[in-house]
């Protein structure tokens, strides 16, 4: 099992899958001109803007900015690995993957996380026997009938029962001649303060096995049957379970999930088990811990649309808010562009009536009740509003705290508009003016662009780029300013139109980039060089960078006349804007350095001069206004 795929064998799948092939098993496409169009399957749209190139091989959607190849397509839709998004074309075309050697260490990685797999299956099948077929599961499944939970989802979930007793799941690996250390390792035994051997993990608890999106049994919780405490027990961090990166259930609810572009998240094992019991099979489980990044990233996957259900009591309110912070975190953290943008998902909040838990509601109302429930659940900010409302009033004073209080999330908006109808429905339902809450929410927006080191923009802007102009990931402040459109135009005509790429290496454009991103994507340009549109698709192989791949993507989507003429001129023109920026730059550092060193002299003549510059760049401005008119 090893994971390294030669290179060679990547270009060949690559050349043997046909991405239109692939993707029209998921999506419906219509032939538009030269490329394939429809429905994007990664957000929620009306009109087609999913957009598929049979010439270069890649995928756009001019939506939500997704963007890839054949392998990246199979990742987002499927959430494979770029090995196993590999491996499934290369079955499905008849391609052998030759196994390369591992080293030893990487050998006993895999053997050991093989092992742990093989370890949790044995402690899940002991759990499950026990609790239907030993009498000393009887208790634990008669708890599980008064709770409603039927034997078909009892043996859907593999659910099981720990004994009682502190060395039951031991001596039985121990029949097994297994060691001590394994199972200690898999998180199921406990060494003793002595050190005198170890005791079982999970005793007199109902079991439920954890899996991964993958079917493999990673981790166990354990739920007591009467009011010990803790309530319920988790299986440790291993080599093979990360808390934060796993849902319970997520192994039969992706698919479904897929189908209705929705994921509803509860807390409790037994609240998801009775929403799909109940047919609500779109449904995850947290285990213990607050939703991390990590999960959001994961469920965004395989749906659009998010609903966070939680009880009406005070404990689920402060959990929803705990929730929402990851959310927020997603959206502000300005030092990563790439995190939040193709991941971004509509988001609700669901909290039930007084009471009630998902569980309890689901079995008095009914899967119809809960569904129309979450059809009226409030969007993230109107949540946070309603909340804030409630919690400080009306008043004068009140009205101050509630905007102090969803400033940060207002600002975290980054689609302009729908942050302004957001600011539009604070000020009325709180009875502020429209410009105050802005002004706000713009200065809460600065202050977290200036403590992550990017300069600011301001609420109301938004960079829009002309028709022609090729389009980068949506959002992308750096993306919007209009030097940064000059480059990204240079980058669309070195994939779309390859035969300028001798003339940028030869006049060194790249020198004269300021977005570091573009210059990036531009260098491994002209590193691979590819000489058709086609090989776009391998350029998007080679990078590790996920918002790179995205950029290659929307810019090579184009479909622009290039003409060597017009290139050229295109060039000249940024080249030499560039070398002015750099020589006035130049001078602004002789003139600092003649101020500090207080050269009177000297700093007269540089002043002069930069004078003259600005005479000369202001006449040119006016030579072409006269040209224009």
């Amino acid at each position: 099992m090893a994971n390294f795929i030669p290179e060679d064998k990547i270009s060949e799948i690559k050349n043997a899958a046909d991405i239109v092939d692939v993707v029209s098993e998921a999506v419906l496409l219509k032939k538009t001109g030269k490329n394939y169009v429809g429905l994007c399957p990664f957000h929620s749209e009306k009109t087609p803007s999913f957009t598929v190139s049979t010439d270069k091989q890649i995928f756009y959607c001019f939506g939500c900015g997704t963007g890839g190849n054949v392998f990246s397509f199979l990742m987002k839709q499927e959430g494979l690995s770029f090995p196993e998004a590999v491996r499934r074309l290369a079955r499905r075309y008849g391609i052998d993957l030759p196994d390369k050697p591992m080293s030893p260490g990487r050998k006993r990685q895999i053997d050991e996380r093989e092992r742990l797999f093989g370890l949790n299956r044995e402690a899940m099948d002991f759990y499950h026997r026990t609790l239907m077929t030993s009498g000393t599961g009887r208790r634990a499944k008669a708890y599980l009938d008064q709770r409603g939970i039927s034997d078909r989802t009892i043996d859907d979930f593999k659910l099981g029962f720990a004994p009682d007793g502190w060395d039951r799941l031991l001596n039985h690996f121990s029949k097994k001649r297994v060691s001590p250390l394994m199972v200690e390792k898999a998180g199921l035994v406990v060494p003793r303060k002595n050190k005198s051997g170890y005791y079982d993990r999970f005793r007199n608890r109902i079991i439920f096995p954890i899996f991964d999106s993958n079917r493999q049994v990673i981790g166990f919780g354990g739920r007591v049957l009467d009011d010990s405490l803790p309530k319920y027990l988790n299986s440790p961090e291993t080599p093979i379970y990360d808390k934060s990166r796993s849902l319970y259930g997520i192994h039969r609810a992706r698919e479904k999930c897929r189908d209705s572009g929705t994921v509803f998240i509860v807390e409790g094992y037994l609240d998801l088990l009775a929403l799909h019991q109940h047919g609500i099979e779109n449904c995850v489980a947290t285990l213990g811990t607050a939703l991390t990044a990590q999960q959001v990233r994961l469920l965004t996957r395989f749906a659009g649309q998010i609903i966070l259900v939680y009880d009406s009591d005070e404990a689920g309110l402060r959990s929803a808010q705990r929730c929402i912070e990851i959310f927020w975190q997603e959206h502000i953290d300005f030092r990563r562009q790439d995190v939040f943008r193709e991941e971004k998902a509509d988001t609700h909040i669901l909290v039930l009536p007084a009471g009630h838990d998902p569980d309890s509601y689901i079995f008095k109302y009914g899967p119809e009740k809960f569904l129309e429930a979450a059809d009226r659940a409030p969007g993230i900010i109107t949540f946070l509003m309603d909340c804030a409302v409630r919690k400080y009033g009306l008043s004068t004073e009140g009205k101050i705290r509630i905007i102090s209080e969803i400033q940060a999330p207002l600002a975290a908006i980054n689609d302009p508009v729908a942050r302004t109808l957001y600011i539009k429905q604070a000020a009325e339902r709180i009875g502020v003016d429209e410009r105050a809450v802005a002004r706000r929410v713009e200065t809460a927006a600065d202050e977290k662009r200036f403590a992550a080191g990017v300069p600011g923009r301001g609420v109301g802007r938004s960079g829009e780029s002309g028709k022609g102009d090729a389009a980068g990931p949506p959002g992308d402040d750096e993306m919007d300013r209009p030097e940064s459109r000059t480059e990204r135009k240079i980058i669309a005509m070195m994939l779309q139109f390859p035969d300028i790429l001798t003339e940028i290496k030869e006049q060194n454009v790249l020198k004269y980039f300021g977005n570091n991103v573009l210059k990036k994507i531009g260098e491994f340009i002209l590193e691979v060089y590819p000489q058709t549109g086609s090989q776009v698709s391998e350029l998007i192989v080679r990078m590790d960078n996920r918002q790179q791949q995205q950029i290659v993507a929307a810019l090579a989507m184009g479909d622009e006349s290039w003409n060597m003429k017009g290139c050229l001129r295109l060039l000249g023109r940024f080249v030499e804007t560039g070398r002015k920026i750099q020589e006035s730059g130049l001078l602004d550092e002789k003139i600092r350095t003649a101020e500090k060193n207080n050269d009177q002299v000297l700093l007269l003549s540089l002043l002069k001069q930069k004078q003259k510059m600005a005479m000369r760049s202001e006449q040119k401005k006016m030579a072409i206004l006269n040209e224009k008119q």
